[in-house]
């Protein structure tokens, strides 16, 4: 064994000879059932995941499905990184071996384990050189979910385009799970310290093959990226005023390095910022998902309750902004003092302040906008004023994937640069191929210092700037509903009788309202023409108001039930939002019935 040391780029690697490649083994093995990926991969409890075979049985039969797409694994790199939930580190050593075994000659993997999943979207797409560009990542996160022995653990693949893998491939992978019979694993591989930037290199006993092992740093590509897109500059300029504070919990999930590396060492601001900073296996005993409800700390610092209303502090200083981050970094809450800022807002105002962000100012200005169903219609009263495409799409990034690589994987029309968002705290652009919930509070930001640009002045916050965007176009009162933990066999005897009575419930009237469609929606996407069936059941008002519910994939146990509830003003925008929605709130849990089906009518989470 020897050592040396090499400079690539900013990052110092130390050369380690590890050793000799053993010859693969076969192992024998079977179907496993339930290896069925959903919108963003695989969710299970760890324990589950843990048990002899179940994620050897997924990763041989990911590696199987991206052959038979035509990638050759031996050519490029692929990345291996996650969210540092518990089994994070012993998954990743599985995978090398695996991976080593399967042909793969490179890989990437985040220091320590840790990557965001907007990093490795940015990685996938930015690190070079291109000889060496990555092919697909495995990321290990269960993104919002709680972490530990006893919580939550995933695995979803992203592909070359930096976006997670489409349902033609994920639908591969699941087929391959229903029909394995063995897998191939380098067993005998020692484990790779994954704890310091460095590149360990094994080679084949005759010495003619290698594969390289590169440890990098987590942060630097995603970093260089943001760095790119905004002005740091004039966001360092809000940041220093003395009347303007914020505050930004990572809830002990992958997103505190990154908050670390923009906010204290590119932004020169104190560590203090950054609350619950350090990643943890577990996310601290708490549940990373920066929502009102378990963001608790942050939602009291900014003095407010679980359902947004305003609380006495005391003496406390309340600060001017604040911000949360999920799990695995793609999601983000945004608030004002004592103001929460809904998802569904926030994608409208970035919308229409995009030309204060350099990277779509530089590209000549925005020119699509796209959001989830479920997601108010907000963002397409923007589109419509300022003139920008708009699509309105099933929940999963995938399909705003598609639209922002239309020109360049489907030689289709050019809908970028291109802003997107979901209910459900992600928000992103085609910078990458994933949501960014760094990227969001950056655009935030920004927004604060278009507003700011003179310290004399009073500070223009948070609260002013939605309130301006109402009196502007209006405002969508907007609520969604979470039942987590309910059976799933009662949730979906639930939705598939309010899919059998669509028919019916069209052109009835309940109270005030007129249902003018009830329907199962269906999307036809423009760019590939594939079609996602049972989406989500829809109760179109006749006055626009919205009634829709979801059966929710990606909890790692039970089903989650989604109602959510939205009706525009275009004038009165001081309601309540409880007041404004409670005759609807009552329509629909009369129309889902689920106190008959499931047993209550008491939501986990409001939002």
């Amino acid at each position: 064994m020897g050592n040396k040391t090499s400079s690539q780029g900013s990052e110092t690697y130390t050369q380690v000879k590890n050793g000799v490649i053993e010859t693969p083994s076969i192992v024998p093995s079977g179907p496993i059932e339930g290896q069925k990926p959903g919108t963003s991969g695989l969710r299970k409890k760890t324990k589950e995941f843990m048990q002899e075979h179940y994620l050897n049985n997924f990763v041989q039969s990911t590696f199987d499905a991206i052959k038979e797409t035509g990638t050759d694994v031996s050519e490029g790199s692929l990345l291996i990184g996650g969210d540092g939930r518990y089994f994070n580190d012993k998954a990743i050593q599985l995978i090398i071996r695996m991976g080593v075994a399967n042909g793969v000659k490179r890989f990437w993997v985040g220091q320590d384990g840790l990557l965001s999943t907007p990093a490795v979207s940015a990685i996938i797409r930015e690190r070079g050189p291109k000889w060496q560009k990555a092919f697909g990542s495995f990321i290990l996160t269960a993104s919002h979910n709680p972490g530990g022995p006893d919580e939550d653990f995933g695995i979803k693949y992203n592909c070359e385009n930096g976006g997670p893998a489409p349902e033609k491939l994920t639908d591969a992978i699941y087929t391959n799970t229903t029909t394995i019979k063995e897998y191939k694993i380098c067993s005998e591989l020692p484990d790779i310290d994954i704890t310091k930037v460095a590149t360990h290199t094994f080679m084949s006993e005759d010495g003619k093959n290698g594969v390289q092992v590169e440890i990098i740093d987590s942060t630097a590509a995603h970093v260089t990226l943001l760095k790119s897109i905004f002005d740091f500059d004039a966001i360092k300029y809000l940041l220093d005023r003395k009347d303007f504070s914020m505050t930004y919990d990572s809830m002990h999930g992958v997103n505190g390095p990154y908050a670390k590396a923009v906010i204290v060492d590119e932004l020169g601001q104190k560590e203090s910022i950054c609350t619950n900073s350090t990643p943890k296996d577990d996310f601290g005993g708490a549940h990373a998902d920066p929502n009102l409800t378990y963001a608790k700390e942050l939602v009291a610092t900014m003095g407010l309750d679980k359902s947004g209303n305003k609380i006495d502090v005391g003496k406390n200083k309340i600060p001017s902004f604040g911000a949360a981050a999920d799990g695995d970094g793609d999601r983000n809450m945004i608030l004002g003092t004592q103001f929460f800022v809904t998802p569904s807002d926030s994608l409208a105002i970035i919308a229409a302040y995009a030309d204060v962000i350099p990277f779509f100012r530089a590209q000549g200005g925005l020119k699509g906008v796209a959001r989830s169903m479920p997601t108010s219609g907000a963002v397409d009263l923007v589109a419509k004023k300022l003139g920008f495409d708009l699509f309105e799409t099933p929940t999963g990034w995938k399909y705003f994937g598609n639209l922002m690589d239309s020109k360049d994987l489907y030689n289709g029309k050019d809908y970028t640069p291109f802003i997107c968002g979901e209910e459900s705290f992600g928000t992103g652009s085609n910078h990458v191929r994933e949501k960014d919930g760094i990227w969001a509070v950056l655009a935030w930001l920004s927004i604060l210092a278009s507003e700011n640009t003179d310290a004399s002045k009073p500070l223009v916050t948070v609260e002013d700037i939605v309130t301006k965007h109402w009196k502007e176009f209006g405002r969508n009162y907007y609520c969604r509903w979470d039942f987590e933990g309910v059976d799933k066999v009662k949730a979906t005897a639930m939705m598939d009788k309010m899919r059998s009575d669509v028919t019916t419930n069209t052109g009835r009237t309940i109270g005030k309202y007129t249902i003018a469609t009830a329907d199962d929606f269906v999307y036809t996407d423009p760019v590939d023409g594939s079609v996602a069936s049972k989406q989500g059941i829809r109760f179109l008002m006749s006055d626009g108001s919205r009634i829709i519910f979801r059966l929710s994939g990606t909890a790692g146990s039970g089903a989650t039930v989604r109602m959510y509830i939205e009706q525009y003003e275009p004038t009165t925008i001081d309601n309540n939002v409880t007041d404004a929605l409670k005759d609807l709130v009552d329509i629909a849990l009369g129309l889902c019935d689920i106190k008959t089906f499931c047993g209550t009518e008491t939501p986990t989470v409001i939002t």
